[in-house]
């Protein structure tokens, strides 16, 4: 498996496919390797896909926390030309999203367009029944990750159909170092890039899930209308996990959007 030291981190990453490149940025207790079944294939007949692990996930180096947005956008910053990619097409799920659009604002020489997918420039809870989800996916983690995996599994894929993408999913975020999930958690609800929106120049695809309950569609909403000619797309029947739960139809979109691009 491929490392490569950045920032002092040593971070973990998968590499498929040639041609321009595209880093595919993973969601908090996720890593590279869940991108490698349902979008590398199909993107890597056309790309160079990399599917680098964040800071305190997967592979990658756990240190210490706490750890911030800018901070992990600066590790992808100099992950990008080390493996020889100046630039590249940057999709971002979730944390990843806003891990991107962090990226985008402060370093636009690395990215040729932006993808974001249900993720948000800045989440704080509005009405009851969002501060409730919130304070119960809190508490849960103060309880044991195990607790805190098992709601959010959950809430990914609630469906009876979908009880296999749910085990995975509960597997997975279990597998993580229980601090660096919180360090990457509490980075995420830290962040307020509002300002930072404006600034972002590479042309912008927001993709919303219509069914997702961890990010709300305003959150998303919002992120379009801030950032300069972006352009928001809403999947249905998907929830948080779109390119896990509508895999062709959020592809389909990838892959329009990519060819799009010059």
């Amino acid at each position: 498996m491929p490392y490569i030291t950045v920032n002092g981190l040593r971070m973990h990453y998968r590499a498929l496919g040639a041609g321009p490149a595209v880093v595919l940025i993973h969601g908090l207790g996720s890593c590279g390797e869940d991108w490698s079944l349902l979008q590398a294939p199909a993107l890597s007949q056309r790309y160079r896909v990399l599917m680098p692990d964040l800071r305190g996930h997967g592979r990658s180096d756990k240190p210490p926390g706490p750890y911030t947005i800018p901070q992990m956008a600066e590790d992808i910053a100099g992950f990008l030309p080390a493996v020889g990619a100046d630039a590249a097409h940057v999709v971002g799920f979730s944390l990843g999203g806003v891990v991107a659009q962090a990226l985008a604002a402060h370093h636009p020489e690395r990215v040729r367009s932006l993808i974001l997918v249900n993720t948000f420039a800045c989440l704080r809870p509005k009405g009851w029944e969002e501060w409730q989800r919130t304070l119960t996916r809190l508490g849960a983690l103060l309880v044991s990750l195990t607790l805190q995996a098992r709601l959010e599994a959950r809430e990914l894929f609630p469906r009876p159909d979908q009880t296999s993408l749910r085990c995975i999913a509960y597997h997975r975020l279990c597998a993580n170092d229980p601090a660096a999930y919180r360090a990457a958690m509490m980075a995420a609800a830290r962040y307020d890039g509002r300002q930072d929106l404006r600034r972002i120049r590479a042309p912008t695809l927001v993709v919303a899930g219509l069914e997702d309950t961890v990010v709300p569609l305003r959150a998303k909403e919002e992120l379009a209308a801030g950032i300069p000619g972006a352009r928001l797309i809403t999947i249905p029947r998907s929830g948080h996990a779109t390119p896990t739960d509508q895999p062709v139809a959020f592809n389909r979109i990838l892959l329009d959007f990519l060819r799009q691009q010059p």
